[in-house]
């Protein structure tokens, strides 16, 4: 017989420990995204690759929205509404369609391992991260795939 009350007060009490455990790791995740946004970084390594991929059917606002979504959901999802809100852009356009087509089939993946594999105090990740990388990749190539073959003019 298991005492419900009691055992969701204990299994409280773990999730709040693991949660003050994953703040370090949390806070420099964000900081991390936040000081490649602000220091230009990102616009400066984007540049250069987006007109390559551009003539692959993804525009550089598309390759920016795969790297945000790999390093943070919150931050891709901020990335997302700021392409809508452009008035040059917004949700309607083949860019929106494929930036919400990327988030939808890619994962945060530095941001899981670093946050969970953390939280749970792993040191070795052996494959998870090429696992990870590789699956998010594949979304990638499938949601560009599918967005020049369903809204392409």
């Amino acid at each position: 017989r298991v005492r419900c009350y009691e055992a969701f007060v204990e299994g409280a009490k773990d999730g709040f420990a693991i949660a003050v455990r994953i703040i370090p790791y949390l806070v420099a995740i964000l900081f991390a995204i936040a000081m490649l946004r602000a220091s230009g970084a990102m616009a400066w390594l984007i540049a250069p690759l987006g007109a390559v991929t551009e003539s692959l059917g993804l525009p550089a606002e598309g390759l920016t929205m795969a790297f945000m979504r790999a390093l943070s959901g919150s931050g891709s999802y901020g990335y997302l509404a700021s392409l809508f809100k452009d008035p040059a852009i917004g949700p309607d356009s083949y860019i929106g369609y494929l930036a919400s087509t990327i988030a939808g089939s890619t994962e945060t993946t530095f941001y899981v391992i670093v946050v969970y594999f953390g939280a749970i105090g792993v040191r070795r990740m052996r494959h998870a991260l090429a696992a990870g990388l590789t699956a998010d990749v594949a979304g990638l190539v499938a949601a560009v795939a599918a967005c020049a073959y369903l809204f392409s003019a």
